[in-house]
């Protein structure tokens, strides 16, 4: 049940959504096993912000009837409140985290401070006093796996090394990329209610230099690669290189969100046309 709105999560249809067949205890084990199915299976996408559609309603009814029943993707607000509402189901305690992003900014941590666009979550485990930081809703760089919420560890995901150090109030989480580690946002452990994630969903889905709002995103991740979409740009980065494909035009780029990214197109008013416009953004 979602703590905050009293609303239950469909698990059952949530399960065949992400092809889990795992355990269901609280556990490291299960927590570890349903990030690793969520970010396989549910696409990140901002095809609603592109099309004019605001994201506000971040209700555990909402969010199955899109990425679930509806076979949508979504980003940060939409992934991670539908993974605390699961989660809480199965009995984690989990808490709402707002963060800064400054991943691809070019000041990175040395700019003007951002304001806080994306949203995290912090876990327990019943019966341990450990938190560990779960984020299925990062686009092209999310944690594939939970890490511990300790300072100045390196922890290996199936994917790329990750650590966290102390930055500020709180944390920076960054992430291994070549020989380079490159931060990806900034976040205190200060819990926050829904209300809070429904406004900065707001913003970033209607403001008009929003990412969301005038660009195209979109990614998956594979056993051992990241595919990831950006305009008329797709690329793969695997352990043996990225590949690189400049896709012609607007047909090309609705054909590989549907085949690439499994994401179901039906019914989004004037998407050919947004992403015409956005090819080369």
């Amino acid at each position: 049940m979602d703590g905050q709105s009293g609303e239950r999560i469909d698990l059952r249809a949530y399960f065949d959504r992400v092809a889990y067949r795992g355990g269901t205890e609280p556990t490291l084990q299960t927590l570890t096993a349903l990030v690793a199915a969520h970010v396989r299976h549910i696409p990140f996408e901002n095809l609603d912000p592109l099309t004019g559609v605001p994201v506000i309603d971040l209700s555990a009814a909402a969010l199955t009837a899109k990425l679930v029943a509806r076979r949508r993707g979504g980003y940060c607000y939409e992934h991670n409140n539908l993974m605390c509402g699961v989660l809480r189901e199965l009995g984690f305690g989990v808490e709402r985290l707002a963060g800064r992003v400054v991943w691809m900014s070019p000041d990175g941590l040395d700019g003007p401070p951002r304001p806080e666009t994306h949203q995290a979550l912090a876990v327990r485990i019943p019966g341990c006093d450990e938190r560990y930081l779960a984020d299925v809703g990062f686009g092209g760089q999310t944690l594939t796996s939970p890490i511990r919420l300790v300072a100045d560890e390196v922890q290996q995901t199936p994917h790329e090394p990750f650590r966290l150090r102390a930055y500020r109030t709180g944390y920076v989480l960054e992430s291994l990329i070549g020989e380079n580690w490159r931060p990806l946002y900034t976040f205190e452990l200060r819990p926050r209610p829904l209300i809070d994630m429904q406004v900065g969903s707001w913003y970033v889905s209607t403001h008009p230099e929003s990412n969301f709002v005038a660009g195209l995103s979109a990614a998956l991740v594979t056993d051992d690669a990241r595919v990831n979409l950006r305009g008329r740009n797709l690329t793969v980065h695997s352990r043996g290189g990225t590949e690189r494909v400049r896709l012609d035009d607007a047909p090309g780029v609705l054909t590989a969100l549907t085949d690439r990214f499994g994401i179901d197109v039906t019914g989004l008013r004037d998407l050919e046309a947004r992403v015409t416009a956005v090819l080369d953004s």
